[in-house]
């Protein structure tokens, strides 16, 4: 039996990939021990027991960005944190460590180390973050989601995605999707999506074109999500939902997706081939713009910025776009060229690869 110890959290793009791995291992191997490391802050506080795994929490512990207290503190504080770590990976006989960044994955990197147990390092965006680039300086077992992204040696996987994503036939779904919504079968449809908090940018700029898009046939799916007051233009055909807890139905509902860049919802959209509008988020390290960067340049994307969602935009850019079967077509076939729904299984090979499984 191999035991596996899962460190990462705080957000969806840090989570989600967490579980879909040990939703593969549980399937793969039912016998196997897998525990998860996390803040009691961060998403994986809810989702990963929801999903019925053991988490273990972990202090919060921000990388200190400049000279004060917390700077002089968080010495003391990492090395309790890491022999918080080291004594779980011997109470648990644990085999192997996986880390997908965040706060709770830079002391098991480091416990991970001083036990002498193999780490694995699963980057999930273009531009990594501070734990990740940290911890892949002392393993050679670092995954990425994209080519290009600047960790040397690291092996292109992809992102572990969920079952329902990578299962998904749009086509066969597609008009009981769109019941699902109450939208028309039959009807063109566009994805307005800015993520779990939303987009104020984003939501606006397309909502304020309602009637445009109504009157040019195009029926729209609006997941605003809760970031902002939920603000319905009212128009038929424009179905407005605060949020979608069916994302597998709304990308087969759609014809094309206007969303951020999350990676995440770039790896969705690319690997099941869906044209998309990616607008990245402005504020950050702008890791979303390098997110995009693959499926844009494979000709699957078109990058537009929060200024440029206009209603000029809508009526000069993005009803020509909707209106062009061909287009559509090509466009859909590049972003598959570009994007891959087994992320989760290469993952999962260099994990057995690192402990020296049989068979890899």
């Amino acid at each position: 039996m191999t035991n596996y110890l899962l460190a990462g959290g705080g957000t969806a793009g840090h989570v989600n990939p967490l579980l879909a791995l040990a939703d593969l291992i549980r399937r793969e191997e039912p016998d196997a021990g897998i525990v998860v490391l996390g803040t009691r802050e961060g998403l994986e506080a809810r989702l990963v027991p929801e999903r019925g795994y053991e988490l273990v929490h972990i202090e919060r512990l921000p990388f200190p960005r400049r000279p004060d207290l917390a700077a002089v503190r968080f010495p003391a504080r990492f090395a309790r944190a890491v022999a918080q770590v080291r004594r779980l990976i011997r109470a648990r006989d644990i085999d192997v460590v996986v880390g997908f960044g965040g706060y709770a994955a830079a002391p098991a990197y480091r416990a991970g180390a001083r036990e002498r147990v193999p780490v694995v390092i699963h980057e999930a965006n273009a531009k990594p973050g501070m734990a990740n680039r940290w911890g892949a300086r002392s393993t050679p077992h670092v995954a990425v989601t994209f080519a290009g992204t600047p960790m040397p040696g690291a092996r292109v996987t992809g992102m572990p995605l969920r079952p329902e994503i990578t299962g998904l036939d749009r086509a066969a779904l597609r008009a009981d999707a769109r019941r699902h919504f109450g939208l028309d079968p039959e009807r063109r449809t566009l994805l307005v999506t800015g993520g779990s908090l939303g987009a104020r940018a984003l939501n606006r700029g397309i909502s304020g074109s309602a009637r445009a898009l109504a009157d040019a046939g195009v029926q729209v799916l609006h997941v605003w999500g809760g970031l902002t007051e939920l603000e319905d233009p009212r128009v038929p055909g424009y179905i407005v939902i605060p949020y979608c807890d069916r994302m597998d139905l709304a990308f087969a509902a759609c014809d094309l997706a206007v969303s951020r860049a999350g990676s995440t919802t770039v790896s969705e959209l690319s690997g099941l081939g869906i044209p998309a509008v990616l607008v990245p988020y402005a504020v950050g390290n702008g890791e979303q713009r390098f997110n995009a960067a693959g499926v844009v340049q494979a000709g699957g994307a078109l990058l537009v910025d929060d200024g440029e969602l206009t209603a000029d935009w809508v009526r000069d850019e993005l009803l020509p776009l909707l209106a062009d079967d061909a287009r559509l077509e090509e466009m859909s076939r590049r972003a598959r060229s570009a994007g891959r729904l087994d992320g989760t299984e290469r993952l999962f090979d260099l994990v057995r690869e690192a402990i020296g499984a049989p068979g890899t």
